[in-house]
């Protein structure tokens, strides 16, 4: 039985790195010897407000996609989450902003820590427990969703250096089981069999600037079998990657990944491919949430897709499994923070 907690940063100031089988329990970035490009150790101060972490959730069903973040930058946070359905074509979505991250509470414990972001009357919360998250929204009379993600019992955790003095950690999940419901106005969307989710759990002090593609999905294959998948360029390359899938609950890790897209056309089909061999995807969008900020020292320019994805993927024995209507997510996004 595990006594002691598990640190990310060890007893000299320094981080460790890799990916991890067993949990990391503490993110003490507190404790980080953080320097300067010209090696001169920062202050306290510094290492808490460069310090970045957000958490994103997303279930995905046949006919729609719901996707919630909470992101904490210290000089501000937001607060976001959408609901699109397929079906109709419609896309709803409320994002909120609080200075100097009033209203939000993000615990540094990848397994039980909880996250909440509350502001003008909405309330969001990200509440773990062993083997899963729950998920809840509250915004007044519009908005109500109580999720359950189930599964998430071996999840990639990872952690790589970032610029010349950082790193990031990350914690992702996906193809958990989803159950639960949102009412949006006087609408409701319902949980199925065949509904599932994902969770990303990532901290870090990140590199001033950054650029990212990223894409997930969560479903069943066509013989009922659970499956998900994260793949990401642009932060996490230094010698080791945040790619996994996920097959009946088991994480397969890959290698790199390839993002090829028309950043100008935003009903062009992307295609997005691993070095190993294990995924060939092409993606077709359908909804879109999007924001571009440039704001002194922030910046965003961001654009996630929902969509469906169509293609191969390849298990640990080397059979090639058919992915055809896959409901998920896809990213082109810059960052300055």
């Amino acid at each position: 039985m595990k006594t002691t907690e598990t640190k990310l940063i060890d007893d000299r100031g320094r981080v460790r790195t890799g990916v991890f089988a067993e949990p990391v329990d503490h993110i003490n970035y507190r404790d980080y010897d953080l320097r300067t490009t010209m090696d001169k150790p920062r202050s306290g101060l510094a290492r808490r407000w460069r310090f970045n972490q957000f958490q994103f959730v997303s279930v995905m069903s046949d006919n729609w996609l719901f996707g919630l973040a909470i992101v904490d930058l210290k000089l501000v946070s937001t607060g976001f989450f959408y609901l699109y359905d397929f079906e109709t074509g419609d896309m709803f979505e409320q994002s909120l902003t609080q200075p100097l991250a009033r209203g939000t509470v993000m615990a540094p414990y990848p397994e039980r820590g909880e996250a909440g972001f509350a502001a003008r009357g909405t309330s969001l919360r990200i509440l773990p427990y062993v083997g899963g998250r729950n998920i809840r929204v509250s915004a007044g009379d519009t908005v109500q969703a109580d999720i359950e993600l189930n599964g998430d019992h071996d999840p990639l955790r990872l952690a790589s250096p970032a610029g010349y003095s950082g790193w990031v950690f990350t914690r992702k999940s996906a193809g958990l089981l989803a159950s639960g419901q949102i009412r949006w106005g006087d609408r409701i969307w319902r949980c199925d069999e065949r509904t599932r989710g994902t969770v990303d759990w990532s901290c870090g002090f990140m590199r001033r600037e950054t650029a990212w593609n990223w894409a997930c999905l969560a479903g069943c294959l066509a013989d009922g079998t659970p499956v998900g998948l994260n793949l990401a360029t642009g932060v996490n390359e230094s010698g080791m990657t945040e790619n996994a899938l996920w097959l009946n609950g088991e994480c397969i890790k890959l290698d790199f990944a390839r993002f090829e897209f028309d950043r100008y056309d935003p009903t062009a089909t992307w295609r997005v491919a691993t070095s190993d061999g294990r995924v060939d995807l092409r993606f077709v969008p359908s909804g879109v949430r999007k924001e571009r900020l440039n704001a002194w020292v922030l910046a965003s320019n961001f654009r996630q897709y929902a969509g469906t994805f169509e293609g191969v993927l390849v298990d640990n024995s080397g059979k090639k499994i058919p992915v055809a209507g896959l409901r998920g997510l896809i990213e082109d996004h810059f960052a300055r923070w």
